[in-house]
């Protein structure tokens, strides 16, 4: 007697991809979508603020890319996410996969349980995996963080509905870090796969097509993930968005920076911008995490484009006015009107 076989199962396959911020996903992003596995990807951003700047952090790619900015795709913008999935399906055939990149303050769940609660999607998509990336150098401070009563740790979260885990940044940590990083990993989801990386380097056979979604398992952990939507984030975490014209002064920003992330990094988790310097003709792309800064220049501006300075802090406590105070001080012209 010969058994049947399986049938195929039809429906598109997506990835989501979280972490903390500045755990690497958008370097991750990038490297899927320059990769040259011809694979057609429809790529879903979601940003924590009211100013975007991972669009331009993004490299050009032929891939279709559709933005979400000013809430958590996890609870305001969720409704959002629906509607973006319900277009994209109508546009079928321009993409094999879709992979949706959540902001770094993200629980899981509430994204992976709209494809199983909402009839259409579900249909037409299939969770293929949940993806998320741990910054081996800072993580467990954000772990080990006591968080009010009935608030999430996101990053606990982000670990807990893994089904594979980069450990990225293994060469900024040192060897007993890592070591820890894994344990605390295993003591939250015993039997995720970690795969350890630096700038996000792997094999995408690892994360993509990989079928590892198994809602059985999630079940079985926690019984109400179907019908409990209701979740907290830590007000006390913000973001602040900073969009100015002009051009600005490089020794003047470079001191505002430093002095910034060496009184106030502890409390800023996330820093982030695309800027104009003066005299310089290409943008400069800078990203931060806690007092960690890196930058390089990125691509020219366009003749016709306005000179522009944006700006995104995300952190604990963050005081708008004084950021935005300071900031405007390092404006190449504020030197000449003081």
């Amino acid at each position: 007697m010969t058994t049947a076989p399986e049938a195929r199962d039809e429906r598109v396959p997506v990835t989501v991809l979280t972490g903390f911020l500045g755990s690497g996903k958008t370097t991750l992003l990038n490297r899927i979508l320059t990769e040259q596995h011809g694979l057609r990807i429809a790529v879903i951003e979601n940003e924590f603020g009211e100013v975007g700047i991972d669009d331009a952090l993004v490299l050009d790619a032929e891939e279709e890319i559709f933005e979400m900015n000013n809430g958590c795709i996890c609870c305001t913008v969720r409704g959002d996410l629906i509607r973006i999935l319900g277009a994209l399906m109508r546009r079928r055939e321009k993409f094999d996969r879709i992979l949706i990149e959540t902001t770094g303050l993200a629980d899981p769940a509430p994204v992976a349980q709209t494809f199983f609660m909402d009839d259409e999607i579900a249909a037409q998509l299939r969770l293929d995996a949940i993806v998320t990336l741990v910054d081996a150098a800072h993580v467990l401070p954000h772990l080990d963080e006591a968080k009010p009563e009935g608030v999430e740790n996101e990053a606990v979260e982000q670990i807990a509905f893994a089904d594979r885990i980069v450990l990225n940044k293994t060469d900024l940590a040192d060897d007993a870090t890592v070591i820890d990083v894994v344990a605390r990993i295993r003591s939250i989801n015993h039997g995720v796969r970690i795969i350890p990386a630096r700038h996000a380097q792997l094999d995408l056979h690892e994360v993509l097509d990989v079928g590892a979604f198994d809602l059985e398992r999630v079940l079985a952990d926690d019984p109400s993930f179907l019908t409990d939507t209701e979740h907290q984030h830590d007000t006390t975490v913000t973001s602040v968005g900073i969009d100015l014209p002009g051009e600005l002064d490089e020794d003047r920003l470079n001191r505002w920076l430093g002095n910034l992330l060496r009184t106030k990094g502890v409390d800023i988790f996330r820093s982030k911008g695309i800027l104009a310097l003066a005299g310089a003709p290409k943008q400069y792309v800078f990203q931060g995490v806690h007092m960690l800064l890196d930058g390089e220049f990125g691509r020219d501006w366009r003749e016709d484009e306005e000179r522009r300075n944006r700006l995104v802090f995300i952190g604990r406590d963050l005081d708008r006015a004084e950021l935005e105070r300071g900031f405007a001080e390092c404006l190449a012209t504020a030197g000449a009107t003081a």
